[in-house]
């Protein structure tokens, strides 16, 4: 009876801490927001929920715009809806919605330093990449060696958690699943 008790504790804690589990992404892992980063190829695989955070570094040669459709389409900054130049920057993801994200230099923007979100409620998310720059526009790549202007705290990994979410549904079968056990075991 203990045993069968305890069992169905530690369901509840597992359901309950998945159902709660936020992520906070890196932008660009240890690339950080920069022109070289391929923001695309960053995106694959992951899935953006409501409660997850978006953490950009960079360096104080960039700075980052959230706008809207419109505005990213055109790499605009005007009628941002937040910004910031500083190198160590969170946008909470609080709505089910499409972010979007540009920096602030419009040639880099053009360039391809851009970012659209799609943010979804319970879980399943299909991240979007930014399309191709209409106007294509050349910046060197730079060597390992010159990367000095880039970000050189990272956030440790423990907080970029790639794991895929398991949203409240997936939570509530656990539990289900854990009481109905307990029904059968006692009849």
């Amino acid at each position: 009876m203990a045993k069968l008790l305890l069992v169905y504790v530690i369901l509840v804690i597992l359901a309950i801490a998945y159902s709660g589990s936020a992520t906070n992404y890196l932008v660009g892992d240890n690339s950080g927001w920069d022109i070289s980063t391929d923001l695309d190829t960053w995106l694959l695989g992951k899935r953006f929920i409501v409660g997850d955070v978006l953490v950009f570094q960079f360096s104080n040669y960039h700075s980052v715009y959230e706008v809207t459709k419109e505005t990213f389409d055109r790499c605009n900054t005007t009628n941002a809806l937040k910004s910031s130049s500083k190198g160590n920057t969170t946008f909470p993801l609080t709505k089910p919605r499409d972010n979007y994200f540009v920096c602030g230099n419009r040639l880099h923007c053009f360039g391809g330093m851009k970012l659209h979100v799609n943010v979804e409620e319970n879980g399943v998310a299909s991240p979007t990449a930014a399309p191709a720059p209409q106007t294509r526009v050349s910046f060197p790549t730079p060597s390992a060696s010159k990367r000095n202007n880039n970000p050189s705290a990272v956030v440790p990994s423990s907080t970029t958690n790639l794991s895929n979410h398991v949203g409240l549904s997936s939570s509530l079968l656990l539990v289900t699943l854990g009481i109905l056990f307990l029904l059968f075991w006692f009849m």
